[in-house]
């Protein structure tokens, strides 16, 4: 062995990563106690939610087939009008939004982003689900003008998004 001290080198340590805290906007480790605990009690919360939306998923299940069973056994037997296949679909579009905000609150949950068009497309298909059940006996035409209003503002909204989406690739 040389005189430099060769039998002294130490190996080198990996540096640990930092963990990349999700929702930066609730952070558990800020400063102030008490706001670090309401950070901790609203991300329990939208667990909680989370927990919430599948129990009314199941239960928008159940009762969809509900409806369908009882229409079916309804005179004449296994035969639907157009007025029930319009409340069931109504029934269907319905679970199909609770799986959608689902969606929203889990990518909420799992990513530091919040999912603007996936909101769009959440508010698109319950506005959709409205026309879907529509009561056009008891519509009024200002209620008419509303609908086609909201669909309007958010199918242009939800194209500018996509269209916004085209050119992030070439961002790079």
């Amino acid at each position: 062995m040389d005189k430099q001290g060769s039998d002294d080198v130490k190996p080198v340590q990996p540096v640990p990563e930092k963990k990349h805290e999700l929702h930066q906007e609730l952070p558990v480790d800020f400063p102030d106690p008490f706001f670090r605990l309401l950070h901790y009690i609203i991300r329990f919360a939208i667990r909680v939610l989370a927990v919430l939306m599948v129990a009314v998923i199941l239960w928008g299940v159940g009762d969809v087939i509900y409806i369908i069973y009882e229409r079916l056994i309804k005179q004449p037997v296994l035969l639907l009008d157009i007025n029930d296949i319009f409340y069931t679909f109504g029934g269907f579009m319905a679970v199909l939004i609770a799986v959608e905000i689902f969606i929203n609150i889990r990518l909420y949950l799992g990513t530091n982003i919040f999912p603007v068009q996936l909101v769009i497309a959440t508010a698109l298909m319950a506005i959709a689900r409205k026309v879907i059940v529509l009561d056009f006996d008891e519509l009024t035409p200002m209620y008419l003008i509303g609908i086609a209003a909201t669909t309007l503002a958010l199918g242009v909204t939800y194209w500018l998004l996509r269209q916004g989406q085209q050119y992030e690739r070439w961002d790079d």
